[in-house]
């Protein structure tokens, strides 16, 4: 690989998951906003972002291509519903003081992964892979153990960003990230006004309104920026995603959960039970085997590259 293309790669892929996690930040700044009108502000700015950058890239031809291939636009629109409700879990945890159950779900996900592979795919596990899958679970058991219950948020983001990925992988790369979350987001737009109509209707909508501490412009512009900080991170994950080797990506998907878990303890101050420490370790265990497996029995060819799934 090109030294100067590796390190371009590696500066764009890492700084798509350093805006993804750093997320909770702009999502807590966003309070009193709810999820929903978080979520749906997001679907509908991003969606607005994506049609200026294929305008500008020149890529109506490409939109076109795709929204005629119907079952294309059937696998992308189911993708957009998974990816909504991780959306949608996502920004509930962050804005309930729950950014942890938000790291553990993402440092979940390659396993989930593994075993939707397994499930959905009829692939064989390793032996690496099926002892990590173990220790995860047994992580899991820890977790509940500890709280009094099963920890249903994160599993469900784990989960619903698993079946994303995976219904992205069967379109693979006759689809290119932009136009992807374009359709997605097309897809998404009309639940997203449908979702603001409610909180409009509840009163409960913060866009727009006046008088009120913590609304006003600045607020409006905060929600707006949902949209293109997700469509930029993007764009940058997507520049990474293809000048790097699969492996150095699954590597730096970690930067994300990591930084949503230091924000959680230390800058939000959630508690952190012996139980929570002890299954966070016990993932991490997990993701060190499943890693390095990975690593042990990647193909050898030096330019062997995908452009996985992008996160939250």
């Amino acid at each position: 690989m090109n030294a100067t293309l590796s390190r371009s790669g590696l500066a764009f892929g890492a700084s798509a998951y350093l805006v993804w996690g750093m997320f909770p930040l702009l999502m807590v700044a966003l309070k009193p906003a709810g999820a929903i009108e978080i979520t749906a502000h997001r679907a509908i700015w991003a969606l607005v972002v994506c049609l200026i950058i294929v305008a500008l890239m020149g890529g109506w031809a490409r939109l076109t291509s795709v929204l005629r291939n119907r079952r294309t636009v059937l696998v992308l629109a189911l993708a957009a519903l998974f990816i909504g409700i991780n959306w949608l879990l996502y920004v509930y945890a962050t804005v309930n003081d729950q950014v942890n159950a938000a790291a553990l779900g993402y440092y979940i996900n390659p396993l989930i992964t593994v075993m939707l592979g397994v499930v959905v795919l009829g692939e064989r596990l390793r032996r690496a892979q099926l002892v990590a899958i173990g220790i995860a679970v047994v992580a899991v058991i820890v977790i509940s153990v500890g709280l009094g219950e099963v920890p249903w948020l994160s599993l469900a983001l784990a989960g619903s960003f698993g079946m994303y990925g995976l219904l992205k992988k069967q379109v693979g790369a006759s689809v290119d990230a932009v136009t992807g979350m374009t359709v997605e987001t097309m897809v998404l737009a009309p639940l997203a006004l449908v979702g603001l109509w409610w909180i409009h209707a509840a009163g409960l909508q913060t866009f727009g309104v006046r008088g009120e501490p913590g609304l006003g412009v600045g607020h409006d512009l905060l929600l707006m920026s949902t949209g293109i900080f997700t469509a930029g991170a993007l764009i940058l994950f997507a520049a990474g995603a293809r000048r790097l080797p699969l492996y150095v990506t699954g590597l730096l998907q970690y930067i994300a959960p990591t930084l949503m878990f230091i924000l959680a303890v230390w800058h939000f101050g959630e508690p952190m039970p012996v139980s929570r420490w002890v299954g966070f370790a016990l993932v991490w265990v997990a993701l060190v085997v499943l890693t390095v497996d990975g690593l042990r029995s990647r193909p050898r060819k030096a330019d062997a590259r995908v452009q996985p799934a992008e996160p939250v």
